[in-house]
């Protein structure tokens, strides 16, 4: 896919909020010109990390620069690590330091942490500024940078602490993904597959048959599932911004993941696309023993995984002992918890997600031990 290849736009309606998600290649070069016209005046602070910065920092400003727009850049170290509030307390008083006004907006480089930290940075800075997502990394494009949800860790667990705060504009260049490492583009896969198991078999049968291409750099594949994942979480976004109800569906994995990363510290061990993967899969698992899905529709799901090259299991990992009781300890602070009872997005058959509150702790002890 050429710099000339086909750009697609699409919206996220949320009345006065709305903004465009656009995908193409070559959107950094021009960006300036996209970025222009959404602004409140000239200025803007670039925020990415120690990744991001020596690969794409220049081509931004240099194009921000073409349209007279004044910007600044502030770095933080790369990881997942990076949001906590340290780091949150740093970048806060970096911005301020540089004489940010309210109308100053903030654009975010980088993956799914410089987006969430950015954004929730953002949401508090002067009770509130604009900021523009720039995801570079196949997680952020389809998932963390469309849909407002802001924040940062805590020592209880992950994206306690935050705001739904919506970015002006999601600019998603496809050729940032060529400079990504596989492990990261595999992490950002497991957030593309989970749109096809939560309620688009279609989509689910497409990505067995490309997926493989998708990883290996076919820039069709990749445009496809981008754009399908973008629609996807733009029409449930649209319809359920705050996560009243069918928001929670994205969530798949994500209980069971974000307790396998607060076990395992948010460090390089286990990254967050990882832990969905597994979490996905332990979601799977536990709706089958409960008699709620298929088993094959679980093999079916692991055998994708598998030949992706996503994990599947923990035993990967150099960890300490994974104890159910440990797990369902982290699961209990999850931000879905609702009269002390957790929301679990569990599985009838690929497709086919659903909420539940209902399962109960013997069970969920029942099926994290057989997994482990």
């Amino acid at each position: 896919m050429d710099s000339h290849a086909s750009q697609t736009k699409l919206k996220v309606d949320l009345g006065q909020r709305s903004y465009d998600i656009q995908i193409g290649c070559g959107l950094l070069a021009d960006s300036g010109k996209r970025i222009a016209p959404l602004l409140k005046t000239p200025q803007a602070v670039i925020v990415t990390d120690s990744n991001v910065a020596p690969l794409y920092g220049e081509t931004l400003r240099k194009s921000l620069e073409s349209e007279k727009i004044r910007c600044e850049t502030i770095v933080l170290p790369a990881g997942e690590a990076t949001k906590s509030f340290p780091n949150f307390e740093r970048l806060c008083e970096d911005l301020l330091a540089l004489g940010v006004e309210r109308k100053t907006t903030l654009i975010a480089l980088g993956g799914g942490v410089i987006g969430d930290i950015t954004g929730f940075a953002a949401s508090v800075l002067l009770r509130g500024m604009d900021f523009i997502q720039i995801p570079t990394t196949l997680l952020a494009q389809v998932d963390s940078s469309v849909g407002g949800k802001t924040g940062i860790n805590a020592k209880q667990g992950k994206n306690l602490v935050g705001a739904f705060h919506q970015p002006r504009l999601v600019l998603a260049d496809m050729d940032t993904l060529n400079t990504l490492p596989k492990r990261e583009l595999l992490a950002g896969y497991a957030e593309v597959v989970k749109y096809g198991l939560i309620n688009d078999p279609d989509f689910f049968n497409w990505l067995e048959l490309n997926g493989r291409a998708l990883i290996d750099g076919n820039a069709e594949a990749r445009a496809h599932a981008v754009l399908t994942s973008c629609k996807a979480k733009a029409a449930i976004v649209a319809e359920d911004e705050k996560e009243k109800g069918a928001r929670a569906l994205l969530n798949l994995g994500h209980t069971f993941g974000h307790a396998l990363e607060a076990e395992s510290g948010y460090g390089d061990a286990l990254l967050h696309g990882e832990a969905v993967a597994i979490g996905t899969l332990m979601a799977f698992d536990a709706s089958v023993r409960l008699g709620l899905c298929p088993a094959k529709d679980l093999e079916r799901t692991r055998q994708h995984f598998e030949n992706t090259g996503l994990p599947t299991t923990l035993e990967s990992l150099n960890t300490k002992a994974w104890t159910p009781e440990k797990l369902l300890a982290h699961m209990s602070k999850d931000k879905k918890v609702s009269d002390g009872k957790v929301t679990y997005v569990l599985i009838k058959g690929i497709g086919k997600a659903f909420l539940t509150n209902e399962i109960t702790e013997t069970d969920l002890i029942k099926s994290l031990k057989a997994f482990l």
